[in-house]
């Protein structure tokens, strides 16, 4: 098996083509045989039956007269019981290695001597002289010599038809394999930099064509990831660079004034601000990371993501800079036990980050509302509205990709890194659901997530 494994698609098809031709043909070839021998025996036997038929006619008609002698080409005997001849026209060979006895039925014998081999019927006959059995013997070297012929034919056939297999295995695999040579060249070329393409896809829509298709997919996915990946460190790094550079700046400030105590602290607290914004924008990346890397989902009975809601517009309401503004929540679900791809924590940075968004866009004395509730088979849906100026047309398509901000009011009042919306969306989508932004009819904008049951 080893060394199977360690030749080629070709040779091994080619290999297992000629094994079970060689195979298949053996066995025809044997069957044929086998035929063959057996109707060259059973026109031997009617030949000797026909030559002795007349004698054992004789015998039980006339016993009172001698039987007649056989033509020169007749190869017949007849003997007594007792062992005596009464004809004998078989020759010496013949005669030397036939029974001595007569047999109880009729009886047909392929024997070989030294000079040939010939099929020998014997016929009992019963009369009123006492017992007899007639022997005809029929040569058998014109048979013996035709199915040597024959078995010649077949060993030279069968060899031609396995050399065939063979040929036409290797031609019909070398075709084949071509395509995937094609593909091989291909693949090696994208994977070396030097094609930006795909893999040539056929038109014959066999298995290579589909696997090309699939491969070509896999390779469209691989090279969006590898881009949203260094877009994602390209905007981390921006993102990054900017609370750094404040951070040095705020504990340079603070080195300069470690004489007045006041001033230090202001100063070290900006930076504490700083490394906090730093702190949540490293978790939110590490959180997206583990997003994208997939595994098995938790699931959650609606009663626990209820109260997780109730959870997050608490810890709203106990934000700095949010003490005029009202949220509001109303919570519609009738079957709590209803199970949902999501786990507590995650369901909590949703309402967390959409929550935040809405207090940051929306006015002083405004409302932001939550509703839960569920509809279309019991599938959850997350409402958070506020009542600000809403988003702007040409952003809604962008909205949910990371580091994108509709504009820098939202930042500059909550802090924000552009990926609170992102982290909705991937969560939501790792649940099975979607999320959506759009602006409602009356102001303001409206975020909506909908959760599928598990």
């Amino acid at each position: 098996m080893r060394l199977l494994g360690r030749l080629s698609i070709r040779a091994r098809i080619t290999l297992g083509s000629l094994l079970i031709g060689a195979v298949v043909l053996v066995g025809v070839a044997g069957v044929l045989h086998l035929q063959i021998r057996q109707a060259t025996l059973a026109t031997d036997r009617s030949l000797a039956a026909g030559d002795a038929a007349p004698f054992v006619s004789d015998l039980r008609n006339n016993p009172d007269e001698p039987p007649d002698r056989p033509a020169e080409d007749v190869l017949v005997g007849i003997r007594r019981a007792d062992g005596s001849w009464v004809v004998d026209a078989l020759p010496e060979d013949v005669r030397r290695v036939l029974p001595t006895t007569v047999p109880g039925d009729d009886v047909t014998l392929r024997l070989h001597t030294d000079r040939r081999a010939v099929t020998v019927v014997g016929t009992p006959v019963v009369n009123d002289r006492g017992r007899f059995v007639v022997w005809a013997a029929h040569d058998g070297r014109a048979g013996q010599e035709t199915l040597e012929r024959v078995d010649r034919s077949l060993v030279v056939g069968v060899l031609f038809a396995v050399a065939a297999f063979a040929g036409t295995a290797w031609l019909l695999s070398t075709l084949a394999l071509r395509p995937v040579a094609r593909l091989r060249r291909t693949a090696e070329d994208i994977s070396a930099g030097r094609s930006g393409g795909h893999l040539p896809v056929g038109t014959s829509a066999d298995e290579l064509d589909h696997l090309a298709r699939t491969l070509n997919a896999f390779i469209d996915r691989q090279r969006a990831d590898a881009a949203r990946e260094r877009q994602m460190v390209s905007d981390a790094s921006h993102e990054l660079r900017t609370p750094l550079a404040a951070l040095t700046a705020r504990l340079e400030l603070a080195h300069r004034e470690s004489g007045d105590a006041e001033a230090l602290e202001r100063e070290l607290s900006a930076a504490e601000v700083d490394a906090g914004r730093l702190v949540a924008l490293a978790n939110t990346l590490l959180e997206l990371s583990r997003l994208d890397e997939g595994g098995p989902q938790p699931t959650t009975p609606a009663r626990d993501l209820v109260t997780e809601l109730m959870g997050s517009v608490d810890r709203a309401r106990a934000l700095g800079g949010v003490e005029d503004r009202d949220i509001d929540f109303d919570v519609d679900v009738p079957d709590d036990d209803t199970q949902y791809a999501i786990s507590t924590a995650a369901f909590a940075r949703v309402v967390d980050n959409l929550v935040a968004n809405a207090v940051a866009a929306g006015s002083a004395g405004g409302v932001v509302r939550v509703a839960l509730g569920q509809e279309d088979r019991l599938g959850l849906v997350l409402r958070v509205t506020d009542d600000g100026p809403g988003v702007p047309t040409d952003f809604l398509p962008r909205a949910f990709d990371r580091f994108t901000r509709a504009d820098e009011a939202r930042r500059s009042r909550l802090g924000g890194s552009g990926l609170g919306l992102a982290l909705v969306r991937a969560v939501a989508e790792r649940a099975g659901g979607t999320a959506t932004l759009g602006n409602a009819p009356g102001g303001g904008a409206v975020a909506v997530v909908r959760l599928p049951t598990a």
